[in-house]
């Protein structure tokens, strides 16, 4: 049920003003669990499919709401997508309903990465992974540097927002600067910036406006405001309060069994941290996962991390599911639980930083919701927003020449050059720019010739 959200009488299937009824939970449920498993895409593919579903085929939610809460979710920290399939859920049966939503959304990837992070620690050093892995890696650098050109794209529009970008490059590429460092730097010129030349600080905008109707839906665009969804100051004291519980216990529990050092512990703190800086996407987080997983905690090696993301491309889900993949190999190469209980170990790790990490996400959308239901203004990025995804630019831009460096030259500079990688990365890049070919369908592809390429030319 949605509520105290009014619905009108039952009109004439397929006419132009009809809509559904009623939505159950159990509706609500099978949807949402059937697009866990195909949420391909990344986030724009993500949101498409939503949008295909709900705005236009079964008209749950009209184009404007949509829209509405989409942009919120855009100016959130966190996968946009997961967090938007949270706030429907939540605006249609409550709080239950959106912890389903974005739970079911994460937890067939989650499950699928637990599988296939075991068979690459366990079975990566066999002739078919090892060949079908060599293809992935120099297609993952193509898919790379397509997000910072599309990234670049839409935001780059004006000299200032090139410079900030070029800056953070140099920053991260030149002193290793923490990218939490390039973060708060980009936030404080956006701010500044904005208020001097705010004209330079309107790239980052969010979806626009609603310009069509797809007919009477469920949640219309005049449809009430349930009960459950009007702000409160008890609504969200309830909410940050059982939120700050759900992060305290578990991180209490593993402090003091088995101290702060230890690598659960240690993983659940660096990816709430993580789950904190992710304006922009995945991509955007993925070099500060790179400067803590691998160069600060050994939880892995740069070649892994590169693989993971090519996992991450093709399973369903939110990018940033990479994570379960970095928890699952730390603890399994870790041992945290002793050499006899290796997939425990990665198992648990993988479901404890998957926790950490989308955690916030749900205490976002539960606590500011209410708030944006009330309001119904129209958000959009502000300029410290914009200044901090210009930034990100520069970030995957050192993030694909960090991942072309160990893909092209894997035994360094004094090593030789990896000619067969170098003309596949060129081949998806071709593919990926001037086909518009699909990610999975490059990985796919790619792989086939890795295996190729090893069983012929070793």
């Amino acid at each position: 049920m949605l509520g105290n959200m009014t619905t009108p009488p039952s009109i004439q299937p397929g006419s132009p003003d009809a809509q559904p009824t009623d939505v159950s939970f159990r509706q609500a449920f099978l949807f949402w669990l059937k697009l866990g498993f195909i949420s391909f895409g990344g986030p724009a593919g993500q949101i498409a499919i939503m949008h295909q579903e709900l705005v236009e085929r079964r008209r749950w939610i009209s184009e404007r709401r949509f829209l509405h809460a989409l942009n919120y979710c855009m100016v959130l920290p966190g996968p946009e997508a997961q967090q938007l399939a949270t706030y429907i859920g939540w605006l249609m049966h409550r709080t239950a309903g959106g912890i389903v939503a974005g739970g079911l959304f994460v937890l067939p990837s989650l499950l699928i990465l637990i599988g296939l992070s075991w068979v690459y620690i366990a079975f990566g050093d066999m002739p078919l992974v090892a060949g079908l892995f060599y293809g992935i890696k120099p297609a993952v650098t193509a898919i790379v540097v397509q997000a910072a050109h599309r990234i670049g794209s839409r935001v780059l529009k004006n000299s200032l927002l090139w410079a900030i970008a070029a800056a953070s490059f140099v920053a991260i590429f030149a002193a290793n600067v923490p990218f939490p460092v390039i973060v708060a730097a980009a936030a404080v010129a956006g701010y500044f910036g904005g208020r001097s030349a705010p004209d330079k600080f309107k790239a980052g905008g969010g979806h626009g406006k609603a310009e069509k109707s797809f007919g009477r839906a469920l949640i219309d665009d005049d449809t009430p405001t349930p009960e459950h969804a009007r702000f409160t100051w008890g609504k969200l004291g309830r909410v940050a309060l059982i939120g700050s519980l759900l992060w305290l216990v578990p991180m209490g529990l593993l402090t003091t069994r088995y101290g702060w050092d230890h690598t659960l512990t240690q993983m659940g703190w660096f990816f709430t941290k993580a789950a904190l800086l992710t304006f922009g996407g995945a991509y955007a987080v993925l070099p500060y996962v790179y400067q803590g997983a691998v160069g600060s905690y050994g939880w892995l090696t740069p070649t892994q991390m590169i693989d993971g993301l090519a996992l991450g491309e093709t399973t369903p889900g939110p990018l940033i599911m990479v994570v379960a993949f970095v928890g699952f190999v730390g603890g399994y190469v870790k041992a945290v639980f002793g050499p006899d209980s290796l997939f425990m170990a990665g198992a648990v790790a993988a479901m404890l930083v998957t926790w950490f990490t989308f955690l916030p996400s749900f205490i976002f959308i539960l606590m500011g919701g209410p708030f944006i239901e009330t309001t119904h203004n129209d958000l959009k990025f502000t300029a410290p927003l914009t200044a901090i995804t210009a930034a990100v630019v520069g970030v995957i831009v050192n993030l694909a020449l960090f991942f072309g460096y160990h893909v092209l030259w894997p035994k360094g500079f004094d090593g030789s050059f990896e000619w067969v990688s170098a003309l596949i990365a060129v081949g998806a890049a071709i593919a990926l720019f001037r086909f518009k070919a699909g990610v999975i369908q490059v990985i796919a592809g790619c792989a086939v010739i890795g295996f190729l390429s090893k069983a012929f030319l070793a």
